[in-house]
């Protein structure tokens, strides 16, 4: 069974929900981390180079996911839930979403915009080019310097998402006693009596 479309998520959409999940939280806690290496350290590029790395596969199933989701819509949520907080919900999501590519691709720009040219290997076998940088950001230093900044502006929103994601999520399981959280860790979650 792939999806159970009246009461929950399918397998599929399940494992895009927390492979993802697991990468986005490795990917912040590394960043964090690098931020806080110096740069002359050997072991920073070698950082950065995976960060880079997990980051592209991050992009790539952004895209996978934004297509499944759009060939198959998400289950409704429960008719209980009063309007603004269904609406809190799909702005979350949809806050979620940009982020899945806005981080990323901001990054990209700013390994592009960098004035020291260091290439992008995926993974240690596949070049990535860099992406074309608009002249009117500046020399490369102050595009690269506006695309850090954004960089580390979308990180700190999507932890603020994520806590918010979780905390809903807690929210439906322990005081609500809706389906909502069981839905996305198994396709057959039904609702509780």
């Amino acid at each position: 069974m792939l999806r159970n479309s009246s009461t929950g998520y399918g397998w599929i959409a399940i494992a895009f929900h927390w492979t993802m999940a697991v990468m986005i939280i490795a990917m912040l806690a590394l960043g964090l981390y690098m931020h806080r290496q110096p740069l002359t350290d050997p072991s920073t590029f070698a950082l950065f180079q995976l960060h880079k790395s997990v980051g592209f596969v991050v992009l790539g199933l952004a895209v996978l996911r934004l297509v499944w989701r759009l060939a198959n819509p998400s289950p409704a949520l429960p008719a209980s839930m009063p309007a603004w907080e269904k609406a809190a919900a799909h702005l979350g999501h949809l806050g979620l979403y940009g982020l899945l590519f806005a981080i990323p691709l901001s990054g990209w720009l700013m390994v592009s915009a960098s004035p020291w040219n260091i290439p992008t290997i995926l993974f240690g076998a596949v070049p990535v080019p860099h992406l074309p940088v608009p002249e009117t950001l500046g020399t490369k230093a102050e595009a690269e310097t506006l695309f850090k900044d954004l960089h580390e502006l979308f990180a700190w929103l999507l932890i603020l998402l994520l806590v918010a994601h979780v905390g809903a999520a807690l929210k439906h399981h322990f005081l609500a006693r809706d389906a909502v959280l069981r839905r996305m860790l198994r396709p057959d979650a039904a609702p509780r009596a």
